[in-house]
């Protein structure tokens, strides 16, 4: 006779309705404390530090970069590329795992969507810098004008600009959408005349109605829909734009099912990079459960191990299409003078996650934090791989460069980085950092006897 496992509660302690508002809302009705202080001032530090390289680009021009003849991508591109990846799995979690009426993502996904925002914004700026004239970026706008100019509609870059347009748009419906009812809740508890102005403009008139629900749920649906497919369409033309081209190491078709799994990867390492520390600080131990950290590490091993897969897939294609360009471009890779950044990639994005099979490490949070930091800066280090050693050398030894990126490129990844914990911080500080109305909506599963429903 078949016994069904017994389910791990998605919340923890007895909680009643009452209780979970108090908890969630607590860091937006209190003061904050002393690390949160000390974290927006270590990234807001970054972030000036950030826009002075930046505005020192704009104001020198792109000479100030590491770039050469032979490399005209290098960190700017490679970072723009991390960004873009990390930024997918707040559209996983909230639109697919939604679709699939998977509950365990309630907890995490409000997180992981404004986590996608951030990213996106961060993402956008190193194609503008790029540029060298940020102030023409107009140019890659289709519409009738005078000068007789039109971007190419068949390049790959204008594709960019439409696919990671979309996604932040529909992202950030996604994400306000989801917002309003938590927010109608933080409009009805604020005691400041001003905030309650605020949060009463920003919800909408929201009032909980029945009405509200059904609306609420119905466009959540729709949103959903819309964004799963960007989930796979927005990385696939990030990779179009290495793939279309005829350079070694580029042109592969495995490039864009390789560069959405890799995203989802890295997505999900800094998703719970974040979520570990936040579920310290803010006390939510109770919401942000081990359960919920192993659900999202069976997601990296997964998607981690179809990016090995990739890999692999790499070295055999070049060796069976008998091209000794793509022969030597990944020999290079390995053997090269880049052959650090090779095996750092390999290290941590191959053989690491593969440790989280074992139950235990799985879930442990210290060892799932320290893994998601080695991920992410194995995804750094693969997009720099790619990039990087798949330019220095051309078809042409007498074309051969080394790239070395100076202190402005460096300087300007630190400003992103700056901007995006910045950004978190003042979230958590504003928005409630968990759904409120979707842990209510799954305490009865969670385990817990008879919540009392008080209408808080």
């Amino acid at each position: 006779m078949y016994v069904s496992p017994i389910r791990e509660p998605l919340i923890r302690g007895q909680k009643t309705y009452k209780k979970i508002t108090q908890d969630i809302a607590a860091p937006i009705e209190g003061k904050p404390g002393k690390a949160w202080y000390a974290g927006i001032a270590l990234t807001g530090s970054a972030l000036l530090f950030g826009l002075a390289m930046i505005g020192y680009t704009i104001w020198e021009g792109i000479g100030t970069w590491g770039l050469n003849k032979t490399i005209g991508w290098g960190w700017g591109i490679t970072n723009f590329v991390w960004w873009i990846g990390i930024g997918h799995a707040g559209t996983f979690i909230s639109a697919i795992l939604l679709l699939f009426r998977q509950k365990w993502r309630t907890s995490i996904n409000r997180s992981a969507e404004a986590m996608t925002l951030f990213a996106v914004i961060c993402a956008g700026l190193f194609p503008l810098i790029h540029m060298g004239r940020p102030l023409l970026a107009f140019f890659v706008f289709p519409y009738p004008n005078t000068r007789g100019l039109w971007v190419n509609f068949n390049s790959p870059l204008l594709w960019d600009v439409f696919a990671i347009s979309t996604y932040f748009t529909v992202s950030l419906l996604f994400w306000y959408v989801g917002l309003i009812p938590d927010i109608g809740t933080i409009r009805d508890r604020v005691k400041s005349k001003l905030k309650k102005w605020i949060y009463g403009l920003l919800s909408f008139g929201w009032t909980g109605s029945a009405k509200h629900w059904q609306r609420h749920e119905s466009i959540s649906l729709i949103l959903a829909g819309l964004a799963a497919p960007l989930v796979l369409s927005v990385h696939s033309i990030v990779s179009m734009d290495f793939a279309t081209s005829v350079i070694p190491g580029w042109h592969t078709t495995i490039f864009p099912p390789y560069f959405v799994s890799g995203a989802i990867f890295s997505g999900f390492a800094m998703v719970l990079t974040l979520l570990i520390i936040t579920r310290k600080v803010l006390n939510l131990e109770n919401y942000i459960t081990v359960g919920h950290v192993e659900s999202m590490n069976k997601i990296i091993i997964a998607t981690g191990s179809i990016v090995g897969i990739a890999y692999l897939t790499e070295l055999f294609m070049a060796w069976y299409s008998g091209v000794e360009y793509e022969q030597y471009a990944f020999m290079n890779r390995a053997t090269g003078p880049y052959w650090w950044a090779y095996w750092i990639m390999m290290s941590c994005n191959v053989i690491s996650p593969q440790l989280l099979w074992f139950k235990k490490l799985r879930r442990s949070l210290v060892f799932t934090f320290i893994l998601s930091i080695f991920i992410n800066i194995g995804m750094w280090f693969e997009r720099f791989v790619i990039i990087v050693t798949s330019l220095h050398r051309d078809y042409l030894p007498s074309s051969w460069e080394m790239y070395k990126p100076t202190i402005v490129e460096v300087g300007i990844f630190i400003g992103t980085l700056g901007l995006f914990f910045t950004l978190f911080l003042l979230f958590i500080r504003v928005f409630p950092v968990i759904a409120i109305a979707e842990v209510k909506g799954v305490l009865k599963s969670s385990g817990e006897k008879n919540p009392k429903s008080d209408k808080n």
